[in-house]
């Protein structure tokens, strides 16, 4: 299992995939992020379809911004 650290602002959908919590929601966020000019927090996920409330505390230990 890959541990790093992705940025949300630069990750690809496959990486974005492969982090638990957020499966299979990686085409929804980067869309999300080529709309709004990207994100400034990870909390933003939540307002990402289809994540709202969704995203366990544990993915969002694995992602950043910047």
């Amino acid at each position: 299992m890959n541990m790093d650290i992705l940025d949300l602002n630069t990750a690809d959908q496959d990486a974005l995939d492969s982090i638990e919590g957020l499966g299979g929601h990686g085409p929804e966020i980067v869309r999300y992020r080529q709309e709004r000019g990207g994100f400034t927090s990870v909390d933003q996920l939540d307002e990402v379809p289809g994540l709202t409330g969704k995203v366990p505390p544990e993915a969002k230990t694995r992602l950043r911004v910047g």
